[in-house]
């Protein structure tokens, strides 16, 4: 396997220097698994015969003019579904999801010396989304992080380096009545998963790290407002999901989500303000009840 880098602030000229890269025969298959705008454009710097893309429902950003195939139309699947779907149209597939994220050992011995190998279930909060709004606010989760401290569980905070991440994980701490493990900036990418993976229980809103523990096969307790859980949720279990998406759409799209297009956005100020503690708690005592 080779890859071949693209660095998007190189614009057109980058493009270019990328098809000089590319082989001058071109290949047999392309599958186009981006819609946006500029990963439309890139394609068509890269020679395939057969030009495999999204189907109409998931089109957008002229995606059409880039592709000669599309996969089929299935609504209301998680977007992974529709990822694997791309395999069709070459005679396969996608039959089971399986899980294999490479984690090394050092990393693993790293998130094995952050916290003691006792009975005490730990909760791991990722607080942060690279969207900004889709980010819930730090007194609910400090309310949250009290309610399962005092349920006899261990608190942990990880994520970046950003200004942001730090700031939120220090509002939270400063909100908290119990102490927690902070963690944030901490970590690398490589640990990450070691990280999450010890975890009993991981909140986050729609991020990364979700999908991370959900491939780890830790439980997520994800929070969703300006996103439907059911399309991009953690893959293999919403059952300890906040779903807000359906009052969101009433809210700030004057309709039910039933109406939307498949995989809009609700991505306004405040959206998550929907989505309350009691939501969260009620959430984790699921976890806690759980056969």
């Amino acid at each position: 396997m080779v890859f071949h880098v693209y660095d998007k602030r190189s614009g057109l000229a980058g493009m270019r220097a990328l098809r000089r890269q590319l082989p001058s025969a071109g290949f047999d298959v392309l599958l186009q698994m981006q819609v946006a705008l500029r990963a439309n454009v890139l394609s068509a710097f890269i020679p395939a015969r057969r030009r495999i893309g999204y189907d109409h429902a998931r089109s957008r950003d002229l995606h059409g003019l880039f592709i000669n195939q599309r996969i089929a139309d299935r609504p209301g699947i998680h977007v992974l579904d529709a990822i694997g779907s791309f395999c069709e149209p070459l005679g396969l597939r996608q039959t089971r999801v399986e899980w294999d994220l490479p984690v090394p050992a050092d990393a693993r011995e790293w998130a094995r010396a952050q916290w003691p190998a006792d009975d005490t279930p730990t909760l791991v909060i990722s607080p942060c989304s690279s969207h900004a709004r889709r980010n819930w606010y730090p007194d609910r989760y400090a309310a949250v992080a009290d309610h399962a401290v005092a349920r006899g569980w261990r608190v942990v905070l990880c994520g970046g380096r950003s200004g942001l991440e730090r700031s939120t994980t220090d509002a939270i701490l400063a909100a908290m009545q119990a102490p927690a493990l902070d963690l944030v900036g901490k970590d690398t990418l490589k640990q990450l998963p070691a990280l999450l993976e010890r975890a009993d229980l991981v909140m986050t809103p729609d991020s990364g790290p979700m999908h991370i523990a959900n491939a780890m096969g830790t439980r997520v307790l994800g929070l969703h407002a300006a996103s439907n859980p059911l399309r991009s949720g953690p893959y293999s279990d919403v059952r300890y999901c906040v779903d807000r998406y359906d009052a969101a759409a009433r809210r700030f799209l004057g309709k039910p989500a039933s109406e939307l297009r498949w995989g809009t956005k609700i991505e306004f100020d405040g959206v998550m303000e929907l989505v309350g503690v009691d939501d969260a708690v009620a959430a984790f005592e699921r976890y806690l009840a759980r056969p």
